[in-house]
């Protein structure tokens, strides 16, 4: 099982046990954010966290190509 697959497997139960204790998933979804954010700076600077999520925030569109990309 790839990394990738695994996060989706994982997201998938959280959410349901979220839902089952009354949480929405967008509730959810924050707080597992605010875990993931914690892990990233265990180990890198806070800048570079940054980067990471304007990176990703930059790229939410899935039909449009990635800001580095070239056509």
């Amino acid at each position: 099982m790839s990394v990738y697959a695994l996060a989706r497997s994982t997201m998938e139960q959280a959410l349901e046990r979220a839902a089952a204790q009354g949480y929405n998933e967008q509730e959810m979804a924050r707080a597992l954010m605010s875990e993931v954010i914690a892990v990233y700076k265990r180990d890198r600077s806070a800048a570079d966290v940054a980067h990471e999520l304007g990176f990703l925030a930059d790229n939410l569109d899935d039909d449009a190509d990635y800001a580095f990309m070239r056509p």
